[in-house]
């Protein structure tokens, strides 16, 4: 999973990258309120930590402009505030969950997964499911109705992404850089290529249909089309 933190205090920032990245998540960060909007509305995350007193763009605004643009996006603010209208504010701007300092890391961690969980992306067992399609980070494994099929670690990155995306479009260029990375020499035609490797696997176990074409744009993952 990616997770954006924007955070100005380096040393919180620096606790949460350490610990959100020894909990196997792929982390972004930013310092400043203007850079972190920029991220959270021009790339796509799993989840993102957000404080609200930023120089530039407050947390709030962020807040209001990932619900504009991403509106499935769990978002957990994290604060020094603690003022009962101040958690408000932040629940009202479209917030998930509030965490206030001085917090332990492991709360911040469990909080996560309980936000996850509350969206359906995370499980109990800690498999992430849509409809009768079970993906486990454990195993790297999908199933649907009793039937299960190994996945490469690039068709895992792949449906782990859609599925933390679930009914949300996603474009090339975002599956792209999420799953291979600008980085790649590979040109953003590999996504197609691995769409199809993706869907042809599922097809096995009946869950090819979850993977929709949206023309001209990318991939989403919906129940119905």
């Amino acid at each position: 999973m990616k997770v954006l933190v924007v955070e100005d205090d380096e040393h919180i920032l620096e606790a949460l990258v350490f610990a959100l990245t020894d909990e196997g998540y792929h982390v972004d960060t930013a310092c400043t309120g203007d850079e972190g909007a920029w991220l959270a509305t021009e790339k796509a995350y799993d989840m993102v930590l957000l404080d609200i007193m930023l120089p530039g763009v407050d947390g709030l605004e962020i807040t209001r402009r990932i619900r504009g643009e991403s509106p499935q996006t769990p978002v957990i603010l994290v604060t020094a505030k603690d003022a009962v209208d101040d958690r408000v504010r932040g629940l009202d701007a479209g917030a998930d969950d509030y965490v206030v300092k001085p917090f332990a890391v492991s709360e911040v961690l469990a909080r996560m997964r309980a936000v996850l969980r509350r969206r359906g992306a995370l499980s109990d067992a800690g498999t992430l499911q849509y409809g009768a399609l079970i993906l486990d980070p454990a195993l790297h494994t999908a199933s649907c109705g009793g039937d299960t099929i190994p996945l490469s670690s690039t068709e895992y990155g792949l449906l782990e992404f859609l599925m933390n995306n679930r009914e949300r479009v996603l474009t090339r260029e975002q599956l792209f850089e999420r799953v291979w990375g600008f980085d790649s020499d590979a040109s953003e035609r590999v996504v197609d290529v691995y769409i199809h490797y993706l869907r042809r696997k599922l097809a096995k176990i009946g869950c090819d249909q979850y993977i929709v074409t949206q023309r001209g744009i990318g991939f989403s993952l919906q129940k119905e089309v």
